[in-house]
Order: C-alpha cells, then sequence, then structure tokens
C-alpha cells in the first residue's frame, strides 16, 4: 500500500450567504439594467449553487450603508486596493485553516499536533511572509523544527500538487506525518468591471478551507483513508488564454472565459486515456469519481465526455450546491464527503482538478 491520507477536516468564515442575496449585491455593483440584470440572473439561476461563503459580509446586504468593507456608495469607490485586500487575507486566512486543521485531527488526539513532521500550506488567494505556514506553526502549537512548504498561485488544482508532494516525503520517510492544508479566500478578489467574465467568476467563487493529514499507512484500522496511488498532471498550451489569474491593483483579476468547459470537453477523454496508462488501469477498474466542481458546466463537460452517468458526480454536485466553488480547497471538501461513504470501501476514485495553463491534475486513488 502507498501512502495514504488518514484524516480530512474541513471549514469556512462565518459569513453563510444566500446566492439569491450575492445576485442583488453583483446586479446593484455592476449597475445593470433591466435587460443584462436578467442575463444575470440566468447564471446565477443555473450555477447549481445555493449558498456561498466569505469573510466580507458585505456581498449579502442589498444597502450600501451596511457595508464594512467597500465604500458605502452606490459604485464603491475608490474600490478597494490590492494592499487592503490582503491585510484582510492576513489577518482571516491562518483562522480559518486553523479551524479546517482542528476538524481534520480531532479525532487523533491532542499528541498528534507534536507529530506533526511536515507542513504543506496551499493557496493563490493571498501571500505575505512571515507567511501562512509559520502562522499556523504559533496557532496549532506544532513544532518550530517542522518542515515547511508552500504552494502558490497554482490556482484550483494547487490542493492536488499539495497531495503529490507529501505522497513524495512519505514514500521517501515512512515516518512522517504530512500536514496538507489548503486555504482561499477567493471572494477578497472580487472585481465590479461589468464584463461576461467578471460575470461569471463573481456567480461561482467562494471562500473555504480545508486539511488532510497523509501518512505512509493508516493511522489507524478501524478508520476508513484513501490510499494515494498515482498521479498524472498535462496541460493544454492551445487552451492557455481561457483561464489566468493575475495581480491588478485593485485585487487579483480572474480571467476565466466560457470556452473553458469546452476545452474540458474536448480534451480529458485522450488525458484520462494518459492517466489510466499511466496507472496501469483500465475504466472498468475506476469504481467512483472525485471531479473538482469549478463550476456546473465543467462537471456536465466531464460527464459527457467520459460517458458518466450524471450521479457519478453527486457529490462534487453537493459540494458546489452547498459552498460554491473554494478554489484549490474544493476537491478536498469532495474527498471528505467520499470519506464517510461507506460504500465506497475498496473502490478506485479517479479525481481531477483543473487551473490555468489550461492544467489538468489527475489521482487515482483508492479506499481502504
Amino acid at each position: 500500500m502507498g501512502s495514504c491520507i488518514s484524516a480530512i477536516g474541513t471549514a469556512n468564515p462565518e459569513h453563510k450567504i444566500l446566492q439569491e442575496d450575492i445576485f442583488r449585491f453583483m446586479a446593484n455593483a455592476f449597475a445593470l439594467n433591466d435587460t443584462n440584470k436578467a442575463r444575470l440572473k440566468s447564471i446565477y439561476d443555473h450555477a447549481g449553487i445555493n449558498y456561498r461563503y466569505s469573510v466580507i459580509p458585505d456581498f449579502g446586504f442589498a444597502d450600501s450603508d451596511n457595508f464594512t468593507f467597500f465604500e458605502q456608495n452606490a459604485n464603491l469607490e475608490p474600490f478597494i486596493s490590492t494592499q487592503k485586500r490582503l491585510q484582510l487575507y492576513q489577518q482571516k486566512a491562518a483562522l480559518v485553516a486553523a479551524d479546517a486543521v482542528r476538524a481534520c485531527l480531532k479525532d487523533l488526539g491532542d499528541g498528534i499536533y507534536k507529530e506533526i513532521t511536515h507542513l504543506i500550506t496551499v493557496s493563490c488567494t493571498g501571500m505575505y511572509a512571515p507567511g501562512l505556514d509559520i502562522d499556523l506553526v504559533e496557532q496549532l502549537g506544532l513544532n518550530r523544527h517542522t518542515e515547511r512548504t508552500c504552494i502558490n498561485f497554482m490556482g484550483c488544482y494547487g490542493a492536488v500538487n499539495g497531495l503529490k508532494t507529501a505522497d513524495y516525503i512519505c514514500r521517501s520517510n515512512p515516518s512522517a506525518k504530512v500536514l496538507v492544508v489548503s486555504v482561499e479566500l477567493c471572494t477578497l478578489h472580487f472585481q465590479k468591471d461589468s464584463t461576461l467574465d467578471n460575470w461569471v467568476a463573481n456567480s461561482l467563487f467562494s471562500d473555504g478551507a480545508a486539511a488532510a493529514l497523509v501518512t505512509h499507512a493508516p493511522l489507524t484500522s478501524n478508520k476508513p483513508a484513501i490510499e494515494l496511488e498515482s498521479f498524472y498532471t498535462e496541460f493544454l498550451p492551445e487552451a492557455r488564454d481561457e483561464m489566468g489569474w493575475y495581480v491588478g491593483n485593485t485585487g487579483f483579476e480572474m480571467r476565466l472565459t466560457s470556452k473553458v468547459s469546452r476545452q474540458i470537453k474536448k480534451y480529458i477523454k485522450p488525458i484520462t486515456d494518459n492517466l489510466l496508462a499511466h496507472a496501469g488501469l483500465d475504466y472498468d477498474q475506476i469504481g467512483a469519481y472525485a471531479i473538482h466542481p469549478g463550476g456546473k458546466k465543467i462537471l456536465e463537460a466531464v460527464e459527457e465526455a467520459l460517458e458518466l452517468p450524471e450521479e457519478s458526480n453527486a457529490i462534487a454536485y453537493e459540494v458546489l450546491q452547498q459552498y460554491g466553488n473554494m478554489s484549490s480547497a474544493t476537491i478536498l471538501f469532495v474527498l471528505d464527503k467520499m470519506l464517510k461513504e461507506k460504500k465506497l470501501k475498496d473502490q478506485r476514485i479517479l479525481s481531477f482538478a483543473f487551473g490555468p495553463g489550461l492544467t489538468v491534475e489527475g489521482m487515482v486513488l483508492q479506499m481502504h
């Protein structure tokens, strides 16, 4: 047996906001006329999302007089600077991430914190130094000699690289206990330019954190674990302009075109063929799927290309509905729910996450 995920925990900021309330905020922020408001409403109605979470309460308010982060006027000017956004990231990210770690380790005893040998942090929505990694060591009481690795700005597939790095560590050092922590505060980077790309991006993204404990073997024999069996990555240079993430003067600016789902639909089958060949497996050896719910159209594109029934992505749709797209943390939310599904025992799971490049990160996992 290879290295495995022995435990997962998740957490979100305190502000849980109805998708309908976020729509009203966005319609006002974009200053839309009735025709464009109806177009935006259609995007929100078809997003497959009921709630999203944010470190910013303002998205739930119809009246700008209630705003605490954005300026209290109709056009939100002067618009919030990158500096102020990242100051809030520095205040909040480690707190949400620490909650996810506590949820991850809660059944393993207080001594587990001092047994952590490596910490891998994953985030694309903020950076500072001394950073999230050091803040987590101090807040959680980890050893100061804990080895730290930071995976930054890789987008929605970043947590897969975190798991891959943890797998490498555990295979080379069987006594290692590696904590992988992903935290994304996507809503900090709301952009109010009225473009279709911004309409779509602002209808999807949410804030959340997830933590996974990776070990060489399961820590307990009476709890399920997910074996990290194989990894595969491929990027599509012909689609590199369809998704991007850039630092601007008023936050990080996302490029997310409507072609992303079409590109995934076109290329995911040959990439899956390559992944399975790399793992030495056939399609009939896959019993379940864990697809990053970047959006409803992305899940549908994978289903159509791989000829999967909609129920194969049931957990991904559930995560999307309850939380929205939390960038790199989202795939760990999916795996957390799968870890709790007793009916998946002994099944192989094919998992994908997508991000700038256009990059596809894949994993073959096995539930034990």
